[in-house]
């Protein structure tokens, strides 16, 4: 079986690791510091360390890898510097297939369409734009070297130590439902899940939305988290004082979209495994009370 690269192997990147360790395979992961590489190697994982916002060169990447893609754009510009780098690196290691970990966030505002990949790209935020220029260079490396590249794009991802229980805590205001827009999500597990199918059998070139397939609202989200936590719901406040919100917050309430996800089922053969929050929640406590 090939090696396997995790670039970014951060919570999503981490949990697919151990996944594949535990099917025998050999993985390799590009972390930034060193307290990350101590993680990776616990779990049994060749940490590879670099910062790819600086001029060293990479360590020696392997090669003929499966490699997921998972690092973020850096904080600002209107590209991506840090893909660039590691496709450059890749040269000499030519790996079997890329996945990419984009975000939905590059379709832009689609006033609560339903949206499926034949979707042109309209990115508003320059978050968004810098995915959307990985996506470009990405695919525009796979036709120049042959190298298949599947494209992921995934809206906010939920597990097990990824709620946002710390803003509830806050007590921090949300929109009230009626002004909140559409919003998507996956649970990690389902997320890795279709990392590992787009890696096997995903159209090279191919773009795929991944989420649950049951849009709602980020209101509607913290309210439901709070429910099962035992927490108090968040404020709401109306759309006339959405300034109340943070920067971060008031950027997810400026986009609306419903995720088709057919592709991801019909080409990937993913089926969520939590295909309703309800269900991705009480298995997210379940394990965290586990631990």
């Amino acid at each position: 079986m090939a090696p396997v690269l995790i670039v970014g192997c951060g919570y999503v990147g981490r949990r697919l690791a151990a996944r594949l360790r535990a099917a025998g395979r050999v993985v390799s992961g590009l972390v930034r510091t060193a307290e990350s590489a101590e993680r990776l190697q616990a779990l049994d994982i060749t940490p590879l360390v670099a910062d790819l916002d600086t001029p060293v060169p990479l360590p020696a990447l392997p090669a003929g890898a499966e490699v997921h893609y998972f690092a973020p754009p850096p904080p600002e510009g209107v590209a991506d510097p840090r893909l660039r780098r590691v496709l450059g690196a890749l040269a000499g290691a030519t790996p079997q297939r890329i996945v990419y970990l984009s975000t939905s966030g590059v379709y832009g505002d689609c006033a609560g369409a339903w949206v499926d990949e034949t979707h042109p790209l309209r990115p508003t935020t320059p978050r968004a734009r810098r995915r959307a220029d990985a996506e470009t260079a990405l695919q525009s490396w796979g036709v120049a070297t042959g190298v298949p590249v599947v494209i992921l794009r995934v809206p906010g991802i939920y597990g097990p130590g990824k709620l946002p229980l710390e803003r509830l805590r806050q007590g921090l205001p949300l929109l009230r439902e009626a002004d909140s827009p559409y919003t998507n999500r996956i649970h990690v597990d389902d997320l890795i899940t279709t990392c590992r199918a787009a890696m096997a059998r995903g159209v090279p070139g191919a773009a795929y939305n991944v989420s649950d397939g049951q849009p709602s609202n980020m209101t509607d989200y913290f309210n439901r988290i709070a429910d099962v936590t035992g927490l108090p719901r968040p404020p709401v406040v109306g759309r006339e004082d959405i300034a109340a919100l943070s920067p971060g917050m008031r950027a997810f309430m400026a986009e609306s979209k419903r995720l088709d996800n057919r592709r991801m089922r019909e080409e990937l053969g993913v089926e969520p495994r939590y295909p309703t929050l309800e269900a991705g929640l009480a298995a997210c406590l379940e394990e965290e009370s586990d631990v």
